[in-house]
């Protein structure tokens, strides 16, 4: 769940991330359009100006799981620093402004604000830390365990009660856990019948503590 000592710490990322996009030329992204393949090589990373974007991996029969989902304040790419070929893709959700910022151009700006160096590691161990509770999660709990610690991450609290604000439709959610459309919509059907979410558009409420096993 999101806290307010996040969203706090969030500004600071945004005004930090708004300083680095100066850094670089803005270019516009349809939906659906491929930002970042993986394997490729690149040395520049990506600001989130507008818009939304999924990292992803997929195979070559056109499975994917989605390993996040950034907005805007948020940057995508940064693995391409090290000089090494990009480790997932990237895919607009929307129509992106991004503002694409040089290894040399990035180079620059750490130079100019030293104290930056420190918040874009902070962030950087943010991810890793996401990326091991994915890798545990699928390792040792079930799909229904998986699907409700992804709503207890997204949720936000609201004056209504606990939200996950972001709009995900069935499949999103199983390409975020690992399972197919249908169980997760057999999961949410029990939940709705239960009582414990209920749906507002592509938004999902929560409205009791969720049940341990399902």
């Amino acid at each position: 769940m999101v806290t307010s000592e996040d969203q706090t710490s969030g500004g600071d990322d945004r005004a930090l991330t708004e300083a680095l996009a100066a850094h670089g030329v803005v270019r516009r992204f349809p939906r659906n359009a491929v930002i970042i393949t993986e394997g490729d090589t690149s040395d520049s990373l990506y600001v989130i100006i507008t818009g939304r974007v999924k990292v992803y991996l997929s195979d070559e029969a056109g499975r994917e799981v989605v390993l996040n989902v950034h907005g805007p304040g948020e940057y995508i790419g940064e693995m391409s620093l090290a000089e090494g070929m990009r480790t997932a893709s990237v895919m607009a959700l929307e129509a992106c402004d991004l503002s694409v910022v040089s290894q040399k151009a990035f180079r620059e700006f750490i130079a100019q604000k030293p104290d930056a160096a420190y918040h874009l590691v902070r962030k950087l161990i943010r991810r890793l830390k996401t990326a091991s509770d994915s890798v545990r999660n699928l390792a040792l709990l079930d799909v229904y365990g998986r699907v409700a610690r992804l709503l207890l991450d997204l949720a936000v609290e609201t004056d209504a009660g606990l939200v996950v604000p972001e709009p995900m439709t069935q499949q999103d959610i199983g390409n975020r856990v690992g399972c197919s459309r249908e169980m997760v919509s057999r999961i949410f059907t029990d939940l709705v019948a239960g009582g414990y979410i209920r749906f507002e558009g592509k938004r999902i409420h929560l409205l009791r503590t969720l049940p341990k096993n399902w």
